[in-house]
């Protein structure tokens, strides 16, 4: 929270796809003549141990690759433990592609997120490996694997739901 001593009401959050079944709590407070509110969402080893077929992490690296992402870092975001701590604001929230004008160019921008995906990952002590690991894999081993884990994501929220 920006201030100290702030009278904190903490409350759960569910949001998103990605996170199904772990936990995510709101962390709201007046500071300021205003509202804050932060969240703390549960982290989870890399889905590149799920594509992989690895049960074993070498740990979560989230902290690491923030540290060392080659693109400005977001101030309110860090990790304390095993859960990631960021700020909850009206104009720092997701893309949603039904937001956007019906004359839009979704390959555009789905490249622009991959170049910012990989701006955060080179910038780790393992970009070589991963350098290594593109250069190895075949041709459209990206829409093969997408597929494979967009059927395990919806299996998974199947299966939440029914829980």
């Amino acid at each position: 929270m920006p201030g100290k001593d702030l009278e904190v009401r903490i409350v759960c959050r569910v949001a998103g796809l990605g996170s199904l079944g772990r936990q995510r709590f709101a962390a709201l407070a007046h500071w300021d003549g205003g509202l804050v509110a932060r969240e703390a969402k549960a982290l989870a080893p890399s889905a590149c141990l799920w594509a992989g077929g690895r049960k074993r992490t070498p740990g979560i690296l989230y902290q690491e690759i923030l540290n060392k992402a080659v693109r400005n870092r977001d101030p309110f975001v860090g990790m304390r433990k095993h859960w990631v701590v960021r700020r909850l604001a009206p104009d720092c929230s997701r893309i949603e592609l039904a937001d956007l004008p019906k004359s839009r160019d979704e390959l555009r921008l789905l490249y622009y997120m991959g170049w910012e995906t990989a701006n955060v990952h080179l910038g780790t002590a393992r970009a070589k490996d991963i350098l290594a690991d593109l250069n190895q894999r075949k041709a459209g081993w990206l829409p093969d694997a997408a597929s494979k884990m967009l059927k395990a994501t919806k299996a998974d929220w199947k299966e939440w739901r029914r829980a």
